[in-house]
């Protein structure tokens, strides 16, 4: 017996842009939102699971970065490629009503407005990648060179192998 997957919007998105993509559904830990528990869930490598992360820089306001799971972002190279001086996280409290979604569940795809977004470019390296479907227990497993067309993503480095 299967259990039906709601679609969500972001899936509908992608159904509409007619881009091929699976909806995985995995266990959820309340105290463990991380990418790298999705991945454990998963049983993927945590390089293929990507987080989306919402910022605000000095100059541009909002933007979206996508990187690996187990990645931070290098706030200096982000602000460098979204054309500001400075940039930083935005508070928890403004997730949901900048972008529609709660932290542990927001993709990439269907925000309330698009910003501009860059995604890490290890994503090239796998056929598949997944991002968050828009709702905590869920995942789209995707190919990330449809991903990037469909979120207009820019492809950069938004940290170094160091890190």
């Amino acid at each position: 017996m299967s259990t039906k997957i709601n679609k969500t919007n972001a899936a509908r998105l992608l159904d509409k842009a007619k881009i091929a993509y699976e909806l995985i559904p995995y266990e959820v830990d309340e105290s463990d939102l991380s990418a790298v528990h999705v991945a454990a869930e998963l049983g993927e490598n945590v390089d293929q699971v990507f987080k989306t992360l919402v910022l605000h820089g000095d100059k541009t306001g909002h933007f979206v970065c996508i990187v690996p799971g187990d990645r931070e972002v290098n706030l200096k190279l982000a602000a460098k490629v979204s054309g500001n001086k400075s940039c930083d996280m935005i508070p928890m409290k403004e997730l949901l009503p900048t972008t529609g979604y709660i932290r542990g569940a927001c993709s990439p795809i269907g925000m309330k407005k698009h910003f501009p977004t860059y995604i890490h470019n290890t994503c090239l390296d796998f056929p598949y990648i997944y991002v968050s479907a828009g709702q905590r227990g869920l995942q789209l497993k995707v190919d990330p060179k449809e991903l990037i067309k469909e979120v207009r993503a820019e492809v950069c480095i938004l940290f170094t192998e160091e890190e």
